[in-house]
């Protein structure tokens, strides 16, 4: 199967989205929503979700930014860093939505800067380090599959503005998983090394898997992607053996809390500041 043919059935269903740079349309997803919790809608649900997931983005994103200056090549730098947006962009409107219906009036900055590690509900996939470009690229393919199939669901969530968020969310993450999967292509069917390295990071991802689909069922949707690249990689399929723990309840990695230092350093430095 040629690397073509792959990119071009994982983009099937979004083919309207003929954007190249990552999310970066100018309307605003959630001009004219409702911003009022709907009846039947738990309001401390809703939130614990939007921070959930807001949590999972702001940690990719913050892993995706430390590429910067190090990517192997300056248009993979670019790229990286414009995924790591998205996620950022994500992340600000689930965090504001939360502070919206949780009760408490809380802003972005305040989830995003002024919570500690174990208060934290994103998935230990995200926290783990970068390791090499391979590593990177594989955990993006089995993050943005696993979150597109989230986000497609939630495009149909009874709260107006979470389902506005997915919906904007899907392009971006189509095009994440096309890029990401376009990579580990090219990388399993490279070179002898690029092979290897990437075998390595398929055995290195595997663990984390039965976290992601404890933490939302997407396992169908993610073996699909991941057995349609591998095959066309050369490469075998992950077995993954589930890790105990989730940081859906806090039980993080160590990794985890020097990440946040570096995120936050400024904001607790200088509490209250503004440019």
């Amino acid at each position: 199967m040629s690397d073509d043919h792959v990119y071009m059935t994982l983009a099937e269903g979004h083919e309207d989205d003929t954007r190249w740079a990552y999310g970066t349309g100018f309307e605003d997803p959630l001009h004219g929503v409702d911003t009022a919790v709907p009846d039947g809608v738990d309001a401390g649900e809703l939130a614990d979700l939007c921070v959930t997931l807001a949590d999972d983005a702001l940690v990719s994103a913050q892993r995706l930014a430390e590429w910067t200056t190090r990517a192997p090549e300056l248009e993979e730098e670019v790229a990286l860093a414009n995924i790591g947006l998205d996620l950022l962009g994500q992340a600000r409107l689930l965090y504001s939505r939360a502070g919206q219906v949780d009760g408490t009036g809380r802003g972005e900055d305040a989830y995003a800067y002024f919570r500690d590690a174990g208060e934290f509900r994103n998935v230990r996939l995200a926290e783990v380090p970068n390791g090499d470009f391979a590593f990177s690229i594989v955990r993006l393919l089995v993050f943005a599959s696993w979150r597109l199939a989230h986000f497609e669901r939630l495009t149909a969530h009874r709260d107006p503005v979470l389902a506005a968020i997915a919906a904007k969310g899907v392009k971006e993450l189509a095009y994440h998983r096309q890029y990401a999967a376009e990579w580990v292509v090219r990388l399993g069917d490279g070179t002898e090394e690029s092979h290897r390295r990437t075998r390595k990071a398929l055995e290195q991802v595997a663990p984390y898997l039965g976290e992601l689909f404890t933490a939302f069922d997407a396992r169908d949707e993610v073996v699909a992607v991941l057995r349609q690249v591998t095959e066309a990689a050369g490469l075998p399929m992950p077995v993954y053996r589930p890790l105990p723990g989730s940081g859906r309840t806090g039980e993080h990695t160590e990794h985890l809390a020097p990440l946040l230092a570096e995120l936050q350093g400024v904001a607790r430095a200088h509490p209250e500041a503004t440019w």
